[in-house]
């Protein structure tokens, strides 16, 4: 199998991360680069295997912005609001389920959405913010992980029961 030294790299995970490795080379003789940050499926992971929300939030904030370049305070807050959360939030979100977010993580997530509200609704009053989440029904990231995970758990169990793969405890 030959491997892209364009694409490869290496990372060392655990808590021996921080001691140096030996070079590894292909059977090109190209040396892979050691790293400190990987992408693997979109979602970017540190050393302690940890998902870094720095380049979502970066995603974020360059879609956010293209959004109020196209429509600026033209468009309602409704229509803006609908195009953040269809557009924006999935790249906000994207494969978080698959980490264990501590709550540093997901306070920087939703300082990042309240940011956005903050500009958009210009106050920096968190009982203006907040009223105005409630009145568009508009969750916050941190709640909106907590409803996903939920859901999730709710339809793996209803649907491995429905189609008899296995039982589940509700089943037995």
């Amino acid at each position: 199998m030959s491997i892209n030294e364009k694409k490869s790299c290496c990372i060392r995970i655990g808590p021996r991360s921080d001691l140096k490795c030996a070079s590894i080379a292909t059977s090109n003789g190209h040396n892979l680069p050691w790293v400190n940050e990987v992408r693997y499926l979109g979602t970017y992971s540190h050393r302690h295997f940890k998902c870094s929300v720095t380049q979502a939030k970066k995603s974020f904030h360059r879609s956010i912005n293209a959004i109020f370049g196209k429509v600026g305070r033209i468009a309602s807050e409704e229509v803006i609001l609908h195009l953040v959360k269809t557009k924006c939030f999935p790249i906000l979100l994207y494969g978080l389920e698959c980490y264990p977010l501590n709550k540093a993580d997901t306070r920087s997530l939703d300082f990042a959405v309240t940011r956005f509200l903050m500009k958009m609704f210009r106050t920096v009053n968190m009982d203006v913010i907040n009223e105005c989440r409630f009145y568009f029904d508009f969750m916050l990231p941190s709640e909106l992980l907590v409803k996903r995970a939920a859901f999730r758990k709710f339809n793996s169990s209803s649907i491995v029961c429905h189609f008899g793969f296995t039982k589940c405890v509700k089943c037995v």
